[in-house]
């Protein structure tokens, strides 16, 4: 018998009551939580529905953003053009103006964070197609399979230094010490998987360490620059860098799903595994085996990861480990912990919102 979790909503289902066995729609897999947990909100907004009390300070944003990237070198323009034309959700420049209207009116210094944020998180997305050989990102060619490796290390080279010589220019220099720190963990991260991907020995705690430096700790800047530009409480301000941080590692997490999935999310199937990355339903899944079917996994990964009949092989080993239900089970925990640091806030429209965009960030389809 099927019964529904505490009253929350996912991928459009709402569930509520009680604590049990749930069976979820994801990937037409049987997947049980027994989870309890308690939202303070109905259902799931889409994201165009949580950008309308910021629409206009989005819009006002696009200008700040395209004005930060000009440059005097024509080739220069036209490739950050292409970039602007290919933007994706703008979810960074809105967890800077919920987290900045949540303790004041958003200005200039929050105008200033946001295109920070976006051309730090530009320019790594350019240096990942590279390091990933990729030729696609968001539905668009990448900008390294337009213009070859060398001019695109170099247009991320020019959007990192922006992102940085905005905050001497305006003179905000607490935006300069929480994006540098950012960058650094960002760099550590893509490092420690790199060196873990050579022996495919990560380990859970190694694994949350790596995401939280290589994609919380961009989230995580994004809410505590957000409080910086609005707030001066200190103690306000490292909160906020947790909540960032806490819903960084959900956003992570969903990512690791989308590559069991069967949708059409904007990269194939199994492509983690190609790529030898360890995400945490392999971890899960690879801890729980024999030590012969381990061996074989792993080997897998290893050396036959471009073989697309092995990559599955792989995907259905996690699947029927049980790999899929614990990295949900990990998300829905990280998402309590989200709400728990947000409701330690007063409740307010700017608040409500960022609570709706942590649901979205775990429940979107790509």
């Amino acid at each position: 018998m099927v019964k529904p979790l505490p009253s929350f909503m996912l991928n459009g289902i709402r569930f509520s009551d009680c604590v049990c066995c749930v069976l979820l729609p994801f990937d037409k897999i049987a997947l049980s939580c027994v989870r309890s947990i308690k939202y303070d909100f109905a259902m799931a907004l889409s994201l165009e529905d949580i950008k309308k009390p910021i629409s206009r300070e989005l819009a006002q944003f696009e200008i700040h953003f395209k004005e930060s990237m000009k440059s005097d070198v024509a080739l220069l323009d036209k490739i950050t053009y292409y970039i602007i034309r290919s933007k994706g959700k703008q979810m960074r420049p809105m967890f800077v103006f919920l987290s900045a209207k949540m303790f004041g009116d958003i200005n200039d210094a929050s105008y200033t964070g946001a295109a920070m944020i976006e051309l730090l998180h530009t320019a790594t997305l350019v240096h990942d197609d590279i390091v990933d050989d990729s030729n696609e990102r968001r539905g668009f060619f990448s900008i390294n399979a337009l213009w070859k490796n060398k001019i695109a290390v170099l247009v991320g080279d020019y959007l990192f230094s922006r992102g940085l010589s905005i905050a001497l220019e305006t003179g905000q220099y607490q935006h300069l010490h929480i994006i540098s720190s950012a960058v650094k963990a960002m760099a550590e991260g893509e490092l420690m998987q790199m060196e873990k991907a050579r022996r495919l020995d990560i380990e859970e705690s190694i694994y949350f360490d790596i995401i939280q430096k290589k994609t919380a700790s961009l989230i995580a800047a994004a809410c505590s620059i957000g409080a910086t530009s609005t707030s001066g409480d200190k103690e306000v301000i490292e909160r906020m860098r947790l909540l960032g941080e806490t819903i960084g590692i959900c956003f992570q997490i969903k990512d690791d799903l989308f590559d069991y999935g069967t949708r059409d999310v904007g990269k194939p199937r199994g492509i983690d595994i190609k790529e030898k990355k360890m995400t945490l339903p392999l971890i899960y899944a690879l801890s729980n085996c024999s030590k012969e079917e381990k061996r074989r996994i792993i080997n897998i990964v290893k050396n036959e990861s471009k073989n697309d009949a092995k990559v599955k092989e792989v995907i259905e080993f996690v699947q029927e480990g049980g790999g899929l239900k614990f990295a949900i089970g990990k998300m829905e925990e990280y998402r309590q912990k989200a709400f728990d640091l947000l409701n330690s806030f007063p409740a307010t429209e700017a608040s409500a919102m960022l609570k709706n965009l942590i649901e979205f960030t775990v429940s979107r389809e790509k």
